[in-house]
């Protein structure tokens, strides 16, 4: 194995599901044809969530990348000595400032070039905000150390039956209709087009944009978002050569016979896009960075503290996150 063939995984809270799925994902790494990959720091925390998930996973502390693509087939390998101890559905500041630390090295491996791709476990945005962590999320984070602007930064919910890309994302919905333009869709449609082409190897991406109002706001009678935006918004678009149709009623964008007729859809706010996604795809959806130089996945899901520690939780998202991560990083490289 060569060092480019080992992914990077953050850890995420460590008193959240994160650990224990991880150490499934590594369990079923055969099984599932899964690319190598490192977890950056809580070696303890993870073969102690292993013991309690009921597996025996080895893990192997590791000084190196290139050592840790050499273990992986043996035993979990951990990059950074970093730790705390584990105290699952319970948790604690130094356990956000764990999950801070992995989540800044493996971000520094990837944008170095050390990792083809990063995956990042689940964190609480209530307690990295309460050790002075200054950004939205993981995303922003992200655009933020790409020294990109977070309107870079693109967030798509992949599953095996539908991608879907808000446009405004954590805006209460009263904001959302002050917050679309049609700058800002045809900004993130562009990024989107330009990213399934690399990352995703779609050589001309279809794109479905919904309404915003019901029925698509029927000729303007429930709404001018429409006629005022995004219907300006597709123009542009269609000029550029980008292949966006709309705007489609949101109630009937998502049954099987309309998602087999594009490629992503391009909802207006958070839980028109979320919504169908978890609705199709739960266990199995993953959470894409759009318009980075990097590489991102992560499971769709929170850090689920209520069932942390219990041995229910389902390891499918993270599974098809490191599974999507190695995907885009071997398409990015290959074209």
């Amino acid at each position: 194995m060569t060092l480019l063939q080992c992914l990077a995984l953050s850890l995420g809270d460590p008193a959240g599901i994160g650990p224990e799925i991880i150490v499934e994902a590594w369990a079923q790494r055969r099984n599932k044809r899964l690319p190598p990959f490192c977890v950056v720091g809580g070696a303890n925390t993870l073969a102690a969530a292993g013991k309690l998930r009921g597996l025996d996973i080895p893990v192997c502390a590791v000084s190196s990348l290139t050592e840790a693509a050499a273990k992986y087939d043996e035993a979990l390998p951990v990059f950074g000595g970093m730790d705390v101890p584990y105290t699952p559905g319970k948790p604690t500041s130094a356990g956000a400032k764990l999950a801070l630390a992995s989540l800044e090295m493996a971000t520094k491996l990837a944008i170095g070039g050390d990792v083809p791709a990063m995956v990042t476990a689940p964190v609480s945005k209530s307690l990295l905000s309460e050790i002075g962590f200054e950004h939205p999320g993981q995303t922003e984070y992200l655009a933020y150390s790409c020294e990109l602007s977070s309107s870079d930064a693109v967030m798509m919910l992949a599953g095996p039956q539908l991608r879907a890309i808000p446009l405004t994302v954590h805006c209460a919905l009263a904001e959302v209709p002050s917050l679309i333009s049609a700058d800002l869709i045809v900004h993130r449609a562009s990024i989107a087009h330009a990213a399934l082409r690399r990352d995703f190897g779609i050589a001309d991406p279809l794109i479905a944009v919904a309404g915003l109002n019901p029925h698509a706001g029927e000729d303007g009678a429930f709404g001018r978002e429409e006629i005022e935006h995004i219907i300006p918004a597709l123009a542009a678009l269609n000029r550029a050569g980008i292949n966006a149709t709309g705007p489609h009623p949101a109630d009937a964008l998502f049954a099987p016979h309309a998602r087999s007729g594009y490629d992503v859809a391009l909802c207006m706010y958070h839980d028109q896009a979320l919504i169908p996604v978890k609705a199709l795809d739960f266990d199995t959806g993953v959470n894409v960075t759009l318009g980075l130089p990097i590489i991102r996945t992560s499971p769709d899901h929170g850090t689920a503290f209520d069932i942390a520690g219990k041995g229910v939780a389902n390891a499918g998202a993270m599974i098809a996150a490191i599974q999507m991560a190695g995907e885009c990083a071997a398409q990015r490289r290959n074209a």
